[in-house]
């Protein structure tokens, strides 16, 4: 009878066991992600691609519909734009920017679309040389070029800080690579553009130059001159080099150039912009602000808000700390309190400060966008700032002096025994995207190393508060730094980040594009990291691009990996699967 007993009861804590296990199965199983199926909409193989371009695709594509039609309009770098059907894939239309007064045309801006009008900004080019600047307006329902615009030619000329030269915007010595900005305006037909200018090869002399454009004065340019104001970032007449780099010794540059563009926030009832500025000389008593983050008012209007007592006798070098915290609106990076100093394998920083490797190394702070977060939990603003040296900033919103952080999430390309392959390009250069995890921000900022040792990838950080002071903390990183692929993928610069949030299950994916041959789109699901997505493509994707996503398809630029040709890949989450946008 006690045997009975005993044996029931065993029974009955077996089959307690048994239930509980099958029941956290249950969960795991509900709580594993289901792979997203893709289909390849168009080209169905490489040889198929109906729409194939000669020439590289620099700047981004952009959607635009008409009449029930929605077309992909991708900007080729010879200055031609075609407007493709994203159903399709045929060419519906097809117009060239070369004109008369241009022998060729470079184009690598990512334009911008004002109501049914695309604004573009190219180069001409004449033996090589790049002889002018312009802008031109395309009517997106007609075709053409816009007449009521006239093609405007960018010319500005803007004193030294000491008063005693002027500056002269150089074309053979600019370069427009970031993105044209548009603002709108209650009182404005038009709006407002931005157009910003760095330089390619850092060819000495070259500057940061932006432009603010009145569309209104634009389309009545017979009375006024479009061009309101001009923002220079190294007021310097004089750019001596001894060096073949135009970086390297830290004078004039300062360029423009991140390809996601100046970034334009709302402020009370007007708005700001934030520029990121690339390598060159910084040097408050000379009005020099290379290597920073600047917050530039309407009608380029930029005081940096430093302490003139603290900032006294400022040392490009070795800017003090108690200077470059007092500056409201102008950021300068610096290692936190006790962080190992930058040390590439090379050797090159050995002797030299911070802002020298950064320098030296063409780590410039400009190669990436900054991106504004909200903070759910007191309503705090802060900025992230990536670095091209791996770094990323966390930045007080209000006053750009303040930082609140500073993570190395990318080693330093390179070993004794594994030389980095391309020092210059660096281990980050995006725009990072955010989103929220249980009310917590994330911030989600694709790397990439040029060597076999270190790993790289997609990494998520959260912005948390510290004894009341925001701070970032590790989240997820794909591939983990665990696996082989961690060092096999993401050796070159990425695409841009893009994110999504699926239908059916409300998951927020981000999509990121690892070139190569093939190159390999990738979806993650945002709250833990996990793979939803591996599509591997036709051609080796595109650096520094984005995916254009619209409805439930992903329309991508790609390289034919054995002719160079740029063509369009388009693939579709499968319907069957009910997991649409």
């Amino acid at each position: 009878m006690v045997i009975h007993i005993l044996w029931k009861k065993a029974a009955i804590i077996i089959g307690i066991l048994l239930s509980g296990f099958f029941l956290v199965n249950v969960l795991a199983q509900s709580f594993k992600p289901q792979p997203i199926k893709l289909t390849r909409l168009f080209p169905n193989t490489l040889n198929s691609a109906t729409v194939k371009f000669d020439h590289s695709i620099i700047a981004n594509p952009l959607l635009f519909s008409n009449q029930g039609i929605n077309l992909i309009l991708v900007p080729e770098s010879n200055g031609t734009i075609t407007a493709i059907n994203t159903e399709s894939s045929k060419k519906e239309w097809q117009l060239s920017l070369v004109q008369a007064q241009c022998h060729s045309v470079l184009l690598a801006a990512t334009p911008v679309r004002v109501a049914n009008k695309l604004v573009v900004v190219y180069q001409c080019i004449d033996k090589g040389i790049r002889t002018t600047h312009q802008l031109g307006v395309i009517d997106l329902g007609q075709h053409q070029l816009d007449p009521t615009f006239p093609v405007l030619t960018l010319t500005a000329q803007k004193p030294t800080a000491d008063g005693k030269s002027v500056v002269t915007f150089s074309p053979p010595h600019a370069f427009s690579h970031a993105a044209l900005k548009h603002v709108a305006q209650a009182r404005s037909a038009w709006g407002k553009l931005y157009v910003a200018f760095g330089n390619a090869g850092d060819t000495q002399p070259f500057h940061g130059w932006v432009f603010e454009i009145d569309m209104n004065e634009w389309q009545s340019s017979q009375r006024n001159n479009p061009i309101k104001n001009v923002l220079l970032t190294t007021p310097e007449a004089e750019c001596p080099v001894t060096i073949e780099s135009g970086t390297q010794e830290m004078v004039c540059g300062g360029g423009v150039w991140t390809p996601a563009g100046p970034q334009i926030y709302p402020a009370g009832t007007s708005y700001e912009l934030l520029l990121p500025v690339g390598n060159g000389q910084i040097d408050l008593d000379r009005h020099d602000y290379a290597n920073t983050l600047m917050r530039v008012k309407p009608g380029l209007s930029f005081d940096p808000g430093c302490d003139d007592l603290l900032c006294k006798n400022f040392n490009p070098n070795q800017p003090s700390e108690a200077c470059m915290a007092s500056c409201k609106n102008l950021f300068i990076p610096r290692l936190n309190k006790g962080d190992a100093p930058l040390k590439p394998a090379n050797g090159d920083c050995d002797n030299k400060s911070f802002w020298e490797c950064l320098a030296w190394m063409d780590y410039d702070l400009g190669a990436n966008a900054p991106v504004k977060v909200q903070l759910l939990s007191n309503g705090q603003s802060v900025i992230v700032q990536a670095g091209k040296e791996g770094g990323v900033y966390l930045i007080d919103a209000e006053h750009l002096g303040k930082q609140y952080d500073r993570l190395q999430i990318v080693d330093s390309c390179g070993t004794p025994q594994d030389p980095c392959k391309a020092g210059w390009m660096g281990m980050i250069v995006t725009q990072p995207v955010v989103t929220y995890v249980n009310h917590q921000p994330v911030v989600i900022i694709p790397s990439f190393v040029p060597d076999k040792t270190h790993p790289a990838g997609i990494i998520a950080l959260k912005i948390v508060l510290e004894n009341g002071q925001p701070k970032f903390r590790r989240f997820w990183q794909f591939p983990s730094t665990t696996s082989s692929k961690a060092t096999q993928k993401f050796r070159s610069h990425p695409s841009l980040p893009v994110i999504t949030t699926l239908a059916k299950s409300g998951d927020v994916v981000v999509w990121v594009i690892d070139t190569g041959n093939p190159g390999t789109l990738y979806g993650i699901r945002v709250k833990d990291g996990s793979l939803l997505v591996q599509q591997a493509l036709l051609g080796t994707g595109r650096q520094l691009t984005a995916p254009v996503i619209h409805q439930d398809t992903l329309y991508l630029v790609s390289t034919m990996p054995n002719t160079g040709q740029s063509f369009i890949e388009a693939y579709r989450l499968n319907r069957a699967s009910n997991e649409g946008y």
